[in-house]
Parts: C-alpha cells; sequence; structure tokens
C-alpha cells in the first residue's frame, strides 16, 4: 500500500513540476495579457468607488421582480453571496486543474487571458451604464438614513484611489446597471460550457447562476433589470469576442508537444508529454512494444507467404 502511494504521489509530483513548467512559458509570453486585466479588475472597482461618491439615496423604484419575490431580509443576503462564492471558487479551481489531473484540455494561462478579455470588454460596458444615470440602491445600506447611503468628500485622492478595500467593494451604492456578479458568473459559467468536459457540472452551474439571479433580486441587491440586461449583454459580448478571438489550443488533440521545452532526450521529452496529457509512461512502453510485436509478426507472415508463392 505504502509503495502504491508512494509511486502515486511521485507521478503527481511530475505532472506539477512539468505543468508548472509549461505554465511559466506560457505566462512569459501572456504576461501582458494578464497584467492588463488585473490592472483593469482595479479600475472596473475603482469606478464603482468613484460612483458612489454620486449615490443618492431614495425611493426605491417600482420593481416587478421585487413585487413577485419575497424579500429575504437583511439577515439572509448571505445567501446569494453564497452562491456566487460557490460559483468562483469552484470556477477557478477548475482552471487549475491541470496541475494536477491526469486527463485535462486547457492551459491555465490561455484559459485565463480569455476570461480577463471578456470580464473587461463587459466591465467597460458596465462602467458607462452606471455613471450615464445613477438609480436610487435598493440594498438595505443604500436606502435613505443608512450612514453608508451617502459618503463624505474624500480628504485627498488616496483616500478614492484606496478604494477602502474589501469593506468599500462589499458596501457600494450606486453600480447598479448591470450587475456585476452576474458578469462573473455567466462568464465563468460560458466557458466552462466551452471547455468544460463533465455535461452534468455545466448543467448544475447553470442552475446556480439562475438561483443566484432570483436571490439577488430577493436580498434587493439589484433591480430585476440589472439582472436581466447582464442576462443578454454578457452572452452577447462573449458571443461576439470568443468569434474574433484565437481558438484554443486542445490538449488532447497533441498539441501540447509544441509548449513543451526543447529536451536533449528524446526518449524522456516523449515520456513527458505523455504523462502531461494523463498517459502512464510504463502504459505506453507496454502499448508500443505490443504493437511493433504484432507488426513484426504481420511482417513475417507476409515474407513466409511471399516465399510460398514462389515471389
Amino acid at each position: 500500500m505504502s509503495f502504491y502511494v508512494g509511486r502515486e504521489a511521485s507521478k503527481l509530483w511530475k505532472r506539477v513540476c512539468t505543468e508548472t513548467t509549461i505554465e511559466i512559458k506560457l505566462l512569459a509570453e501572456n504576461w501582458k495579457y494578464i497584467l492588463g486585466g488585473i490592472i483593469c479588475q482595479y479600475i472596473h472597482g475603482l469606478a464603482a468607488r468613484v460612483v458612489h461618491y454620486l449615490h443618492r439615496p431614495g425611493p426605491i423604484l417600482q420593481d416587478a421582480g421585487f413585487f413577485l419575490l419575497p424579500e429575504l431580509g437583511p439577515d439572509k443576503a448571505y445567501i446569494s453571496e453564497t452562491v456566487f462564492a460557490t460559483i468562483f471558487i469552484s470556477f477557478v479551481l477548475w482552471t487549475f486543474h491541470p496541475f494536477v489531473m491526469k486527463r485535462k484540455k486547457i492551459y491555465t494561462v490561455l484559459i485565463w487571458c480569455r476570461v480577463l478579455a471578456f470580464l473587461v470588454a463587459c466591465q467597460f460596458l458596465r462602467i458607462i451604464t452606471f455613471f450615464s444615470t445613477q438609480l436610487p440602491g435598493p440594498n438595505y445600506h443604500c436606502r435613505e438614513g443608512s450612514k453608508l447611503a451617502r459618503l463624505p468628500c474624500p480628504d485627498s485622492i488616496l483616500e478614492v484611489l484606496l478604494i477602502n478595500f474589501p469593506k468599500g467593494v462589499i458596501y457600494g451604492c450606486g453600480d447598479l446597471i448591470f450587475s456585476s456578479h452576474m458578469i462573473f458568473s455567466l462568464v465563468f459559467v460560458r466557458t466552462y460550457g466551452k471547455y468544460g468536459t463533465r455535461r452534468f457540472v455545466e448543467y448544475c452551474a447553470w442552475l446556480l447562476v439562475v438561483m443566484q439571479s432570483l436571490l439577488i433580486i430577493a436580498s434587493r441587491k439589484h433591480y430585476t433589470v440589472d439582472v436581466i440586461v447582464a442576462w443578454y449583454t454578457v452572452n452577447l459580448i462573449v458571443f461576439c469576442i470568443d468569434k474574433k478571438l484565437p481558438e484554443l489550443p486542445d490538449r488532447s488533440s497533441g498539441s501540447a508537444s509544441q509548449l513543451l521545452p526543447l529536451s536533449k532526450d528524446n526518449r524522456a521529452k516523449d515520456d513527458t508529454y505523455k504523462l502531461l496529457n494523463g498517459n502512464s509512461v510504463e502504459v505506453q512502453r507496454a502499448r508500443n512494444q505490443s504493437s511493433n510485436s504484432k507488426l513484426i509478426e504481420k511482417g513475417g507472415n507476409v515474407v513466409h507467404d511471399g516465399v510460398g508463392n514462389g515471389v
């Protein structure tokens, strides 16, 4: 038993090291896109912080979703955040599964380049919409009488740039159309739907997104229009950008060999490639020997038949 565990641990360690080497190489080639996407995430948070200074609380607007869905109340507002955290964490873990799993289809760096492109495009449109018209926030901390509904003028530009993370992000007001939670959730689920391998997981993810949409409205964190606009806007943006971007290499098709570092020993390189794509080196060698034996056998039969027929 201990021998088996040690052997599997050794294989896992080799897989992690090999995958790390490949991802570092990809990161060196695509670091500008990753860095640009991260910077844009900060800009999006900064814009949401600035619009909070412009927010003016007022009567809650008439909303069909508020009429149809019962209000959860501030004590149960965590439910929608729990669903969102489940989607977010699950997707992040899935993007890093090539480091430990045998069967893999994606590269972590390349999939995040694509995801960040989707997020940046959606968030750019979101910034335009919530700066165009500031609606009175329906969330409990954004209503009249709440100390967080209006922010006093900042004492310095540094106070604005620091965005009071994480409290300033959690208790923001004014950045309504359209929902940022829905942007992340829809982008993540659509990405998994294209590059994931388990349909059941995809169906469960879509179910969670629908549940989150209803919970956001029931928690009074957004108006119904914020959620509806997110559903068709994000899907259209992802569809259009996905058509423009080059397709990601499929690891199951053997394109991984082009990304492996050069090795002096061709056999070691071939073994590394097989290990990277989830195939045991010993099994592959056994298959190759079996195939060679069959070819030799067939070749011998052909020669024997040829001699017997006087050829």
